[in-house]
């Protein structure tokens, strides 16, 4: 049978052909593959999907977070200290400046693999380096430190609470730079790592005991604990800076960012304090005290035309650089913090409200009877005697508590209690030295008594500095200047910073301050060995019963004496107090002489001219 078509044969029906299977058609195997590449790059493209969303999420999304996650972590910062302010008398001699010095700390953690990071496996020799570590660097530190090995040994090996060595051990503080610098190339010598040191400059007070009690001290910390380093500390600290930059495991990076805030260093202070005639008034004032036995003392030389006080001492006193081994007594500045009863160095602010109100003149007359009644009591005076006929200048001579009462009481309560505030009693001076004391004076409705009592200069409390510039305004021609202890002051660029000035203000006429002058220049003239070689003077001296808090009740003595000079045109005054003397306690006695000694000295030092008039014949008496 032939095919239908040419060439082909078509075996015949019921017949059994033999040879291959006919093949499956073409269109379906090319079907097959078409799908496996379909699913293939259906998984690429899923793939490519996810890859090209996690590198949109780290490069867009989350890259800012990441970025400072890792800017974090290679980031290297440190303060940069700044230089606490010096303090300098007003001749430049220093009294408190900071040398350079460091805190040494070692990392226990560190010597234990002697340098070797933690993520490096050590060898065989260095292994043994490190286990002679502790050993090595502890002789280094007692070779340079002092004591011996043994006394570092703990510290290099320092542990935490969990047992794990510890990455901070203090070695020792205010370590001079200089002999940090031989402990570093010590170790580095004998390639030992892990002893570290930052910043930590030692206090230094070059004159020792010098106005300790004004200066004051700073503590271990170096922050101002006393005097002007308490109440300037923030000015002295300055401004700590920081240094920020990029580092690895192996240092800086050359080209990392790299920040850097300078520290501003602090303010330098210049006082008024002469220190030539500071240690002259400590010298006088620490030997009265051990001759008299007294418990305290303090001393206030003060320029009357400007109110800078040029020294002021406090007895006992303190080495500022030894404060942690001072008793209290010694770092109390008396002249600023102990309020006391002033006896009658205060009759010269009671004649000067007399004579402004135009109530009493040195010439003025007075009878003066042995004693007068006051507040069912008795006052007297210090020596026995009949009945005075006194002038004023007589009553202040002779120190008469009798007579300043009687002329006292021709003034009313009110206007004696506004002139003794207008003389700067009741409150702070503003001088700016810590713990300064107010002192107390009673207002308008004290009683009788109590006017009586504070003419003579009992019943009220002053401190030193207070009634130094009281008086020194009284015979300044009536001009009050408010006591100044800083002079001038430059911050850390060396630029001038405006430092509280003196303020003024008159508290009575100049024709007032005449009369007084005249009163005091006869306490000088009456006795002729409390006068100042070549100068004429005039003062006042001032013996107190002295309240004892223990028992509410006068126990003990105020030995006192104001100077000024000269007598034509004062210029310098000098305050003396003693507290509770035991051998001798009249101001005259005890307190005048030092007063006298550190005048002598102090009236030539600042240029003063002596005297060439002779001081007027002073009447103390009159006839009735």
């Amino acid at each position: 049978m032939t095919s239908d078509r040419p060439g082909t044969a078509r075996p015949a029906r019921g017949s059994s052909a033999i040879g291959p299977r006919p093949r499956p058609p073409r269109h379906t195997a090319l079907a097959s593959q078409r799908g496996r590449l379909t699913l293939a790059l259906v998984f690429i493209l899923l793939a490519m999907s996810a890859l090209a969303g996690r590198a949109l999420q780290l490069q867009a999304i989350k890259a800012p977070a990441y970025a400072a996650s890792a800017a974090k972590k290679i980031q290297q910062a440190y303060d940069l200290y700044p230089d606490r302010g010096q303090i300098t008398d007003r001749n430049g001699t220093v009294l408190a400046a900071s040398e350079p010095a460091v805190l040494v700390f070692a990392d226990p953690l560190m010597i234990s693999r002697n340098g070797v990071d933690e993520r490096v496996s050590m060898g065989p020799l260095e292994t043994q380096k490190a286990a002679a570590a502790p050993k090595a660097i502890a002789k280094v530190l007692a070779r340079y430190l002092g004591g011996t090995p043994e006394d570092y040994r703990e510290m290099v090996t320092s542990r935490k609470p969990d047992g794990t060595l510890a990455r901070y051990s203090l070695v020792r503080k205010h370590v001079p730079s200089y002999t940090y610098d031989l402990i570093r190339k010590a170790l580095a010598a004998g390639k030992w790592y892990g002893i570290n040191a930052t910043h930590d400059p030692v206090r230094t007070y070059p004159s020792g005991t010098l106005a300790s009690n004004v200066i004051g001290f700073v503590n271990q910390d170096g922050v101002g604990a006393g005097g002007l380093e308490y109440s300037l500390n923030k000015q002295l600290s300055g401004t700590k800076g920081r240094e920020s930059y990029e580092a690895s495991t192996y240092g800086r990076i050359p080209l990392g960012r790299d920040t850097l805030v300078p520290a501003v260093n602090g303010t330098d202070y210049t006082l008024t304090l002469d220190a030539s005639m500071q240690l002259t008034v400590q010298n006088a004032l620490a030997s009265a005290v051990a001759n008299t036995r007294a418990a305290s003392g303090e001393a206030i030389v003060m320029n009357v035309k400007t109110g800078e006080i040029l020294a002021m001492a406090s007895m006992p006193t303190f080495d500022s650089s030894k404060a942690g081994s001072a008793t209290g007594n010694e770092m109390i500045n008396h002249a600023v913090q102990d309020a006391y009863e002033p006896g009658s160095v205060q009759k010269v602010l009671t004649m000067a409200a007399l004579a402004d109100k135009g109530l009493v003149t040195a010439d003025s007359h007075l009878v003066v009877p042995p004693s007068i009644s006051s507040g069912g009591g008795t006052i007297k005076d210090a020596f026995s005697h009949g009945t005075l006929n006194l002038t004023t200048r007589g009553v202040i001579a002779y120190s008469s508590n009798i007579g300043t009462t009687l002329l006292t009481r021709k003034m009313d309560k009110a206007t004696l209690a506004r002139y003794l505030r207008s003389f700067g009693l009741g409150s702070t001076t503003g001088i700016g030295l810590p713990g300064e004391a107010t002192g107390s004076v009673p207002g308008a409705s004290m009683a009788d008594f109590t006017r009586d009592q504070i003419s003579f200069g009992q019943g009220l409390s002053v401190t030193a500095v207070q009634e130094a510039a009281a008086v020194a305004a009284i015979v300044n021609g009536g001009v009050y200047h408010s006591p100044t202890i800083i002079r001038s002051a430059r911050n850390g660029d060396g630029e001038q910073v405006k430092v509280p000035g003196s303020a003024s203000r008159r508290v009575i006429s100049a024709k007032a301050s005449a009369q007084v002058r005249d009163m005091m220049e006869a306490v000088v003239t009456l006795e002729p060995d409390r006068a100042v070689k070549g100068y004429r003077t005039i003062g006042k001296t001032g013996t107190a019963q002295r309240i004892d808090p223990s028992c509410h009740c006068y126990r003990g003595y105020t030995a006192s004496f104001v100077g000024v000079g000269p007598a034509e045109n004062p210029s310098i005054l000098t305050y003396v107090v003693l507290n509770n003397p035991v051998k001798g306690h009249e101001g005259s006695g005890v307190a005048l002489p030092v007063a006298q000694q550190i005048m002598s000295v102090a009236l030539p030092r600042y240029g003063v001219e002596p005297s060439t008039t002779k001081a007027p014949r002073a009447v103390l008496e009159y006839q009735p």
